[in-house]
């Protein structure tokens, strides 16, 4: 892969870094809503909602689509979730492997 590719891999996994970010597209999972209704859901105020939703935007991980006077946001890659699924399976075995350790010392 050369470099630039590897920025924009860097770049992705950055976006994905934030809890709060994460936070947001969890919301999201089951359909779209308004940023008053992810507020709502997620316990974010309102401006971080509103950063993150343009910054997930500009990456392309969510569409904007304006409704009876409100726009109302959606995930349009569903691949966050895949990657989120294997960095989470990972954490399991590696917490399984601690254990083992930590269990093999006493």
């Amino acid at each position: 892969m050369n470099s630039a590719a590897l920025a924009q891999v860097a770049d992705y996994f950055k976006l994905l870094s934030e809890s709060s970010r994460l936070q947001v597209l969890c919301t999201l999972k089951e359909g779209a809503l308004s940023v008053s209704e992810i507020v709502a859901a997620s316990g974010l105020g309102q401006a971080n909602v509103s950063k993150h939703l343009k910054l997930l935007h500009q990456a392309g991980v969510v569409s904007r689509t304006p409704r009876q006077g409100c726009v109302y946001y959606e995930i349009c890659d569903s691949t966050v979730f895949e990657l989120c699924e294997v960095v989470s399976q990972r954490l399991v075995q590696h917490l399984a492997e601690q254990q083992a350790v930590l269990s093999h010392w006493r």
